[in-house]
């Protein structure tokens, strides 16, 4: 969200929205899209699927706006039913991308050769996440929610998203370890 977003704003578009003023809905959709692709590119790891993800939820949002129950909670809300698109489009899709390596002989001000190795590790690993579990980890530091924003969504309790959190990343320093 903008710095030049506030609550009060959003909670105005949002009641707007609800009347039908389409305005008001793309003032929602310009405040929380980059979140939405952000938690998404964190599900899926494609920047296509990703949009496709976002794109889905933004149907979803402006159809099922009426649920919201607390207006305050919009952003994450909104991030929730991108989260769950995503998931979606995950499981849907059977193949998994391919990444391309570049190769090519690094010049002695070029940045080192690990740092990318490093980073692949760690695609390769999220990769092996369940969507769910990626879905999580996209929220909490990808939407940058606390826990006891992402238990409602997912309908647990804010230590029940700490001790999953807890598990999914010692899984990941373990296999970043092995690597």
């Amino acid at each position: 969200m903008t710095g030049l977003t506030t609550a009060g704003s959003m909670t105005a578009a949002l009641q707007q929205a609800l009347a039908g003023d389409e305005a008001a809905f793309a003032r929602i959709v310009a405040a929380y899209h980059a979140d939405m692709v952000r938690v998404t590119y964190g599900i899926c790891g494609e920047p296509d699927l990703a949009l496709d993800a976002v794109q889905a939820a933004w149907l979803i949002a402006w159809r099922k706006l009426r649920t919201v129950r607390e207006p305050d909670h919009l952003r994450s809300w909104l991030i929730a039913v991108a989260a769950n698109e995503a998931r979606h489009v995950v499981r849907r899709r059977r193949s998994g991308p391919v990444v391309e390596l570049m190769l090519e002989v690094p010049d002695a001000g070029a940045p080192d050769p690990s740092d990318e190795i490093r980073r692949l590790d760690l695609v390769n690993a999220l990769r092996r996440l369940k969507p769910d579990e990626r879905s999580l980890i996209a929220m909490r530091y990808g939407a940058e929610l606390d826990s006891s924003e992402i238990g409602p969504l997912l309908g647990i309790s804010a230590s029940g998203v700490r001790a999953r959190l807890f598990r999914i990343m010692g899984r990941l320093r373990k296999e970043l370890d092995d690597v």
